[in-house]
């Protein structure tokens, strides 16, 4: 019967309809978030396996002075080995790695091997390994450090260990008291893409480092219009006035190296100079 009953009882259906499908698809989304972190922990257990069977393998992405154009060093890169797919990339895996405690056995192992690496190397070329965050707040990097600086006999001022602004932002007391525990044994400090403005001046300044690499994104950007090369050459000024190095990381071109060196930047890495090369090829080309 038309009237105000059928105009009552459609939306109420139609509501009820909704309701259903809102339930079914907090299901759906409650299955595909179980699925997501099953399959991490399948990809952690496979890391951790990589690690006991000889999976992973070093490569090294040079880095210049502009001035002078000599190497001073290399940044260690990891590759994970697959028998089908070859040398998967970092950012493939690392991520993962690092929502669990393999991450700090992968940790351990670059800093091994890139110490064993680097003591190959004539002095003075520096060897350079990035940190992950759970690194820092795992307790045991400054033990990993000593052990791999002892068992290779790398001197430690040619060890460089990269930070990201992202672990300084939260001001953590134990992260604050590793990163001066490191300095204190000598090795090198750098900060990874800087400029993205996640830390402080101010906070940056009470923290021993020595070299600021500025973030690839700023480095690409360089050219495109006078307010992009405003600000790296302000993020470089800045750097100088903390009495560190700074490094440009991703150069892709010609155009890029003369506007950083005309800006003052110290150093580069990226594509336009060389590809990641193995231990041997880097020292074949210093």
């Amino acid at each position: 019967m038309p009237g105000p009953i059928a105009e009552f009882i459609k939306p109420r259906a139609a509501v009820l309809q909704d309701m259903s499908g809102d339930s079914e698809a907090r299901e759906l989304r409650a299955r595909a978030a179980r699925r997501d972190v099953t399959e991490r922990r399948r990809i952690a257990d496979r890391l951790r396996q990589a690690l006991t069977h000889e999976g992973f393998l070093l490569h090294y992405q040079p880095y210049l002075h502009l001035k002078t154009g000599r190497m001073e060093g290399a940044e260690a890169v990891i590759r994970l080995k697959h028998r089908r797919r070859g040398l998967i990339l970092p950012h493939h895996f690392m991520p993962i790695a690092e929502h669990f405690e393999v991450i700090n056995d992968i940790g351990a192992w670059m800093l091994h091997r890139a110490c064993g690496d680097g003591v190959t190397w004539p002095a003075p070329a520096i060897v350079s390994v990035r940190l992950a965050h759970r690194q820092l707040r795992n307790g045991h990097l400054i033990k990993h450090l000593i052990e791999a600086l002892t068992l290779t006999g790398l001197a430690s001022e040619r060890l460089e260990l990269c930070l990201t602004e992202a672990m300084l932002i939260d001001d953590d007391l134990d992260t604050i008291f590793t990163i001066k525990a490191m300095a204190s044994l000598g090795v090198r400090l750098a900060l990874n893409d800087f400029g993205t403005g996640h830390a402080s001046l101010v906070a940056l300044k009470r923290l021993p480092l020595g070299t600021l690499k500025l973030d690839r994104h700023m480095v690409q950007r360089l050219g495109q219009d006078y307010g992009d090369n405003a600000i790296v050459l302000a993020a470089v000024e800045a750097g100088h006035a903390m009495g560190c190095s700074v490094l440009a990381d991703g150069v892709e071109s010609e155009a890029q190296c003369r506007l950083l060196e005309d800006i003052g930047c110290d150093c580069a890495q990226g594509p336009y100079f060389s590809q990641p090369l193995t231990s041997e090829d880097f020292l074949k080309r210093w």
